[in-house]
């Protein structure tokens, strides 16, 4: 499909003309694609990369599969000469061998799977140990990733995920996420269980740099928690990524450096540790919790996708080491997300699904070329912008400029302050279709800027009323 077909206005995409949406279906296109096999031994490729059969005859998924080529080499050796150390990855096109069947918006609900933790620490009386809490909560969501090293496909501008929880005490938590600027990728976020006033803000900021053998995710964004009945506010920051042995030798997946949580009266600083070439192991921890006075007063060790321990250093004599996680018997709860034929033309899963749908079956011949389509009319849409000078304006989320807030982009949405969860939960679900059978309002397409702007005037003649 030419550029030409895709122009489209630029305020909404239209099914005709959309690649993603249109033409054939995934399973067509892989079956053409079967079918025009230049040769035995391409087809052969080709039914290779499609048996997703273990030995056992278990179904294996695709996330859990490290690809390499025929030869036998690791599957980047084919943009080698793309790479100088030090170079911007957002700049390198990667093989879709890599990718992880889901986008970076959906990537980011990994962390928040244990909201039984995050509500524990809520109801905790004892401020210390509610701090240690919320870093348990913070530290069990980063094992939840594919077994295999893969990528998380990289959402387009204007992008966005919701999805919601049924919780086991009856309770809702409710996501929103968009991306909201795409040199850098900034991928915000906004997540809530109001029952129990527990707010998260955030934004996703992976700056890609290779380094030789390796490449690196440097992860500068920041997560803020709130317990908002509490008047509690705790600022978190990422480890950053690495996936070691690119060009040679085995893949494997890292996080590395210093995750930093902040509270009003606590902090915590957790290292992860990689693995050195001659010494060391991979995936350990170490880290110290202290008062705001310096003074330590726990110790946090182990892997971050095993066993976490956690040890009292002001209690010699009952000061033991104790489990703080363990990652096997933890419980996650699975975020869930309306059906696909509910879901907008922007929405991640409905955007990438044929892309995803040929990852599933290991047909990256197709994947590539779904892919290339919807980067290509991104492009397009850009220079229409940049020729029109019409800047981008998120849908979902506003820009903050006010140095006391700690993010660029807030949700746009005024949720209503005090314990009135059911007026909260009726703003939240005005943002966005979140729960099955929603319905889009008439000015979901509106920037959040604005949608904020009308919202504060009906706010200000309201309290004059």
């Amino acid at each position: 499909m030419g550029l030409e077909t895709l122009k489209v206005p630029i305020k909404g995409l239209r099914d005709k003309t959309h690649p993603s949406l249109n033409g054939k279906s995934s399973a067509q296109s892989m079956h053409s694609n079967r079918s025009s096999c230049s040769s035995v031994s391409q087809c052969s490729s080709m039914e290779r990369k499609s048996n997703l059969n273990d030995e056992s005859g278990t179904r294996l998924d695709t996330d859990d599969i490290d690809e390499e080529d025929e030869s036998g080499q690791n599957i980047l050796m084919n943009i080698i000469s793309q790479l100088k150390p030090g170079c911007d990855l957002s700049r390198i096109t990667l093989p879709t061998f890599i990718l992880e069947k889901k986008s970076m918006l959906e990537r980011i609900t990994n962390s928040l799977q244990f909201p039984d933790i995050l509500m524990d620490a809520h109801i905790e009386p004892n401020e210390l140990q509610r701090f240690i809490k919320v870093v348990k909560f913070y530290l069990a969501g980063w094992h939840i990733a594919p077994k295999a090293v893969k990528k998380p496909l990289n959402p387009v501008l204007g992008e966005y995920f919701t999805c919601y929880w049924d919780l086991p005490n009856k309770q809702q938590a409710f996501y929103v996420a968009e991306q909201t600027r795409h040199h850098p990728p900034e991928s915000s976020y906004f997540y809530m269980i109001p029952e129990s006033q527990i707010r998260i803000d955030g934004i996703v900021v992976p700056k890609s740099r290779f380094l030789g053998n390796s490449s690196a995710a440097m992860m500068e964004g920041l997560t803020v928690l709130q317990f908002l009945d509490l008047n509690e506010k705790y600022t978190l920051t990422q480890p950053n990524m690495y996936a070691r042995g690119i060009l040679f030798g085995k893949m494997k997946f890292e996080l590395g450096d210093h995750m930093i949580i902040k509270g009003p009266n606590y902090n915590a600083d957790i290292l992860f540790k990689t693995k050195g070439y001659i010494s060391g192991t991979y995936d350990s921890i170490e880290g110290t919790i202290k008062n705001n006075a310096g003074e330590s007063l726990y110790s946090i060790s182990g892997k971050w996708n095993d066993v976490m321990y956690i040890k009292d250093l002001k209690d010699s004599k009952n000061g033991g080491k104790r489990v703080l996680f363990d990652t096997h018997t933890s419980k996650t709860f699975k975020p869930k997300v309306r059906p696909l034929e509910e879901q907008g033309e922007y929405e991640s899963r409905r955007l990438w699904n044929k892309v995803t749908n040929a990852l599933a079956v290991r047909n990256h011949e197709v994947a590539t070329a779904e892919k290339s389509k919807i980067e290509d009319y991104q492009r397009e849409l850009a220079k229409e912008r940049l020729d029109s000078d019409v800047p981008f304006h998120p849908k979902l989320f506003r820009k903050v400029d006010d140095p006391s807030k700690e993010l660029n982009f807030y949700i746009y949405k005024h949720i209503p302050k005090g314990n009135n969860y059911e007026a909260q939960i009726k703003s939240i679900l005005e943002i966005a279709p979140i729960l099955p059978g929603q319905k889009f309002t008439h000015n979901f397409e509106t920037p959040g800027y604005k949608k904020y702007q009308i919202e504060e005037e009906a706010l200000k003649r309201h309290s004059k009323g």
